[in-house]
């Protein structure tokens, strides 16, 4: 079992991020994995750099953390083609150490280019032409693609490593999971749903399965609970509202019903390593192997000295 950090890009400026990747890295930590947005969830939260200048300057100052998108969506905002680019250089910059997670993306990040937001069942297909495409592009040569939703016209990828980047496909049912296996090299998801895994390995999927475990560590669990409620409150609205709304303002609105009991429903809270111990378990017993820790409470130098403490131990003896 792999170990990762979530980087709140949200959160936190891009300098603080960075610092907390070198921490991660001392604290034990296999690896740091990063989303890519363009928007807060939250105005509160009030951070939102551009997160492959981020990664760059991670891999800079670090020598085994492997690196990772948590997700990028390749098909509105970027075209595939800049992420096949992006991918590849950040693999040559990390000596390997980078994995290219992806999604279909959400309304939040994708509509600022002014090009809307498409349906479930078009994200999904821009998605699996984004995929061919960025497959096409890192065969090396110049490449050209005519799909339905997206086209790439004699484009090449000049600078291309040895060994390909992962690509971890998120998923959250049956289609996504299925996709994850025949383009994917791995899967990501964000709930312990063993059934997202089966399907996986159904379609003769056999790569890494990340997936991140929602944990909020004070040394007070009032302080834990106060954060989320601040900072992330927005995680209990579910995917449906969380792909789907376009601005801060509107998941401030949609978050407002959210009370501290929603919060430990959804979190490990506390200073305790035990329930965040349990959390993680119910991913592992799912059938996940990459497990990212999303802490989302207030300190997260103390969250790290926490993790290389009393946490680390506990939880590489279930891998």
């Amino acid at each position: 079992m792999q170990i990762g950090y979530k980087l709140a890009s949200e959160g936190y400026g891009p300098q603080e991020i960075i610092r907390q990747a070198v921490l991660a890295e001392r604290a034990g930590f296999d690896f740091v994995e990063m989303s890519d947005h363009y928007h807060p969830w939250l105005d509160a939260q009030g951070h939102s750099s551009f997160t492959w200048s981020v990664l760059g300057a991670i891999a800079a100052k670090t020598s085994t953390l492997r690196l990772a998108t948590g997700v990028t969506c390749p098909t509105v905002r970027y075209h595939p083609a800049i992420i096949a680019q992006a991918a590849a250089t950040m693999a040559l910059i990390s000596d390997g150490r980078f994995t290219l997670g992806v999604g279909a993306g959400e309304r939040l990040n994708e509509h600022v280019v002014g090009q809307g937001f498409p349906s479930v069942r078009g994200r999904h297909e821009r998605l699996r032409e984004a995929l061919e495409i960025i497959r096409l592009l890192w065969q090396g040569g110049y490449q050209s693609y005519e799909g339905r939703h997206l086209q790439l016209e004699d484009a090449r990828v000049f600078d291309l490593p040895d060994t390909l980047p992962v690509i971890a496909v998120a998923a959250s049912g049956e289609a996504s999971a299925r996709l994850a296996a025949e383009l994917g090299d791995g899967l990501f998801a964000t709930e312990p749903d063993a059934s997202i895994v089966e399907h996986y390995r159904h379609a003769q999927g056999s790569g890494p399965r990340y997936a991140e475990v929602p944990l909020a560590w004070a040394t007070d669990e009032q302080q834990a609970v106060q954060a989320v409620l601040q900072t992330s409150r927005w995680m209990v609205t579910g995917w449906k509202v969380m792909s789907e709304l376009p601005n801060p303002v509107n998941f401030d609105a949609a978050s407002a019903y959210v009370e501290e009991k929603h919060i430990r429903q959804l979190f490990a809270i506390g200073p305790d390593p035990e329930p965040h111990v349990a959390k993680v378990r119910s991913y592992v017993e799912a059938g996940f192997d990459h497990i990212v820790l999303q802490n989302a409470g207030p300190d997260p130098d103390g969250f790290l000295d926490f993790f290389a403490g009393d946490l680390s131990g506990r939880l590489r003896a279930m891998g």
